[in-house]
């Protein structure tokens, strides 16, 4: 056992674990987090990604002890209440099925919209590839990857459109 100290969602953590404890335990068991969950284990699905200094990590193979740097996950992308554009996205445009791949898609969307503010229909699909979706919501996810681009873009946190998609007369 050794001490590990990592910061989550901007608050410092000090931890007596196992170094080679892979981190998705440390959030969902020891920090009590739901947003990552358990997929594969192999960092094949994506169900358990969380943000490293802006990059989309799988956290179920990466050990704890070789984490550095600021990890958010999805719990840490809210603020003062209020969702991030892209959980608004998410429920604007109707995404979730099952719900359990949701973690994932939208941490790797957030990643990257970091990075590319606009994407391309093929950029998106290029960078949510390995993000894997059982009820094949990748329409919808794409879709609402473009609502969430459109609105951080915007500078807005609040929908255009009520869920179901119908355009709001202005």
């Amino acid at each position: 056992m050794s001490k590990i100290t990592m910061s989550v969602n901007g608050t410092p953590h000090t931890l007596d674990i196992d170094p080679a404890t892979p981190l998705l335990y440390i959030l969902r068991n020891d920090l009590g987090l739901q947003g990552p969950r358990f997929g594969c284990g192999l960092g094949q699905c994506g169900a358990c990604t969380v943000i490293i200094n802006g990059a989309a990590v799988r956290s179920c193979i990466l050990p704890a002890s070789s984490v550095k740097g600021d990890i958010t996950t999805l719990e840490g992308l809210s603020s003062n209440g209020r969702l991030h554009p892209l959980q608004q996205a998410w429920i604007d445009e109707q995404v979730p099925q099952c719900g359990f791949c949701q973690n994932g898609q939208i941490m790797t969307a957030k990643a990257m919209l970091d990075k590319i503010p606009n994407p391309t229909d093929a950029q998106i699909r290029e960078a949510m590839n390995g993000t894997l979706c059982r009820c094949m919501s990748y329409y919808s996810v794409q879709a609402a990857i473009k609502r969430a681009g459109k609105a951080i873009a915007d500078g807005r946190t609040v929908p255009d459109k009520p869920a179901g998609g119908r355009e709001v007369a202005a």
